[in-house]
């Protein structure tokens, strides 16, 4: 599998693959957080949009989006830590380490950069990546869970480095 930023001319796919990732989630296609999944060209500039392939292929199995200090993405960092958001997986990529690849490629930016600390939040009803974080280290951080609009739950967690 190679890891890679986004290219221009890949990051439709990136968008439709993270809204197919989180469509089990959503209120349908006219969630008005689609919109934001799909906008993979203003997380690409915004932020640092990764994406993973297959070795032989240009093929987008998943992505992440890493949100350096000053980044708009940025939503639960505090100072010194670093965050990520938006891990997807294609449907039919799921469980065959793709999102692992991509969590351990993000917390290897963040080493490199001498931080200490990534969070992220995520919906609490994902409890397959929720799974996917426990084996890498994170642990559930509670007291940061928040909600950016009624009825949308998130929760916390933090691994450190």
């Amino acid at each position: 599998m190679r890891i890679r930023l986004a290219r221009p001319d890949q990051l439709v796919v990136v968008g439709d693959v993270t809204a197919a990732a989180y469509a089990p989630f959503l209120e349908g296609p006219d969630d008005p957080y689609v919109a934001r999944l799909r906008d993979a060209a203003a997380r690409a500039r915004e932020a640092e949009l990764w994406v993973a392939s297959p070795d032989d292929s240009d093929e987008v199995l998943g992505s992440v989006t890493d949100c350096p200090p000053g980044s708009p993405w940025r939503e639960v960092a505090a100072d010194g830590e670093g965050e990520f958001r938006m891990l997807s997986v294609a449907p039919g990529a799921q469980g065959q380490g793709v999102g692992a690849a991509l969590v351990e490629h993000v917390l290897q930016r963040w080493r490199e950069r001498g931080t200490g600390a990534v969070v992220l939040s995520s919906l609490r009803e994902m409890a397959g990546a929720h799974r996917l974080y426990g084996r890498l280290g994170f642990e559930r951080l509670p007291e940061r869970d928040w909600q950016p609009v009624p009825d949308v739950h998130l929760i916390c967690f933090r691994r450190h480095l």
